[in-house]
């Protein structure tokens, strides 16, 4: 056995096109979104919802979507 350390192998998120950005909406409020790169989701704040980004695509159904503790991301 080798005591290398091993890569993460996890893969980089994959960007989501600006335009896409500007013109979706939350499905539950119609209200905007903010995108958080880190955590690679779009942000409804009046929702209190955070939506995944899979492969560059948002899944915006409410049932997949990680509810938002206590108002923030």
């Amino acid at each position: 056995m080798s005591d290398k350390p091993v890569p993460d192998t996890a893969p980089s998120p994959v960007p989501v096109d600006p335009r896409l950005l500007e013109i979706l909406v939350c499905p539950v409020t119609k209200g905007p979104l903010e995108y958080d790169r880190i955590r690679n989701e779009l942000i409804s704040r009046g929702a209190q919802r955070a939506y995944p980004i899979r492969d560059g695509i948002p899944i915006m159904l409410p049932e997949e979507a990680r509810i938002l503790d206590d108002g923030t991301a």
